[in-house]
């Protein structure tokens, strides 16, 4: 019977973190989770910080413009 009780207890609980953080998601009107990725940060975006995800994909962007394919030799002997 105790472990029951703890069982329940611990469900009750888990019920409400779950909803206590889904609150502003159910209430706001937008309904989806805010977006805290730094490439969204405004303040950051105009000091030009990006995370590491968005520098490594520009940074493959401008590495595929600089190859060019016709030139490309797989050893040094051909």
């Amino acid at each position: 019977m105790d472990i029951l009780t703890v069982v329940l207890v611990v469900i009750v609980l888990l019920g409400l973190a779950f909803f206590g953080l889904a609150i502003q998601v159910i209430f706001k009107k937008s309904h989806e989770f805010p977006n805290t990725h730094v490439g969204a940060n405004i303040n950051l975006k105009t000091q030009g910080i990006t995370c590491a995800q968005t520098w490594d994909k520009i940074e493959q962007r401008e590495g595929r413009k600089k190859i060019q394919f016709e030139n490309l030799k797989l050893s040094k002997d051909q």
